[in-house]
């Protein structure tokens, strides 16, 4: 597959990268500093910018079959890029004619009610909120969405094994949750579910083929 990564020097992005050209796809890498991206003849760097017009970022993207969005403000900019970037690469996927959707979210984006009761989450309502109008812009699209919800991630190497759907507050290696987006793309039943993750005894693959 030919695959374009938003987001694709982040911490997540820069892990997907590997996992997905290591799976025999070829990505096209969205970056503010292309010089940041992956080095591999897999990937193709090139600079995008999540304040850029629908127009615009369609054109950068050109005919894929997947789009990840895996970009991230770090609070800086939640409204630019957390919330309406997505909702406009979400438009120019659309305007490309690219079904596959993959958002990457929070636990919880969609469960207000959660955000100050779960010990963990408080101090993150500005992101939740960000995130809450994203996935919930991508759920009334006709694109063939994932939306997965990571807990806290870390940086303990990754084991391979998760547990999802509990919903339950916990923690995620980064390699496990960019294994798991890589994954994703594997399973037609993944397509329009939203995926609560964190570190678990179940296999990755095994998880996703019991969603």
């Amino acid at each position: 597959m030919k695959i374009f990564i938003a987001g694709v020097s982040g911490r997540i992005g820069t892990k997907l990268t590997r996992d997905l050209f290591n799976d025999g796809h070829e990505v096209i890498g969205g970056a503010r500093n292309t010089d940041k991206v992956v080095k591999d003849n897999h990937v193709t760097p090139v600079k995008f910018d999540l304040h850029e017009s629908v127009e615009q970022m369609a054109q950068m993207i050109g005919k894929v079959d997947a789009i990840y969005f895996t970009a991230g403000s770090g609070a800086k900019d939640l409204l630019q890029t957390d919330a309406f970037g997505a909702v406009k690469l979400m438009q120019a996927a659309a305007k490309n004619g690219v079904k596959r959707f993959i958002m990457l979210s929070a636990l919880f984006s969609l469960e207000p009610n959660r955000w100050r009761t779960v010990k963990g989450l408080d101090g993150l309502t500005d992101y939740n909120i960000a995130k809450f109008f994203a996935d919930n812009y991508l759920l009334h699209t006709d694109l063939d969405y994932t939306i997965l919800q990571p807990t806290v991630m870390t940086d303990k190497p990754g084991t391979g094994k998760i547990t999802v759907d509990d919903g339950e507050f916990g923690h995620n290696p980064a390699d496990d949750v960019a294994r798991t987006l890589a994954d994703i793309l594997k399973y037609q039943n993944t397509k329009c579910r939203i995926i609560k993750m964190r570190e678990g005894e179940t296999p990755i693959d095994e998880a996703l083929s019991q969603i």
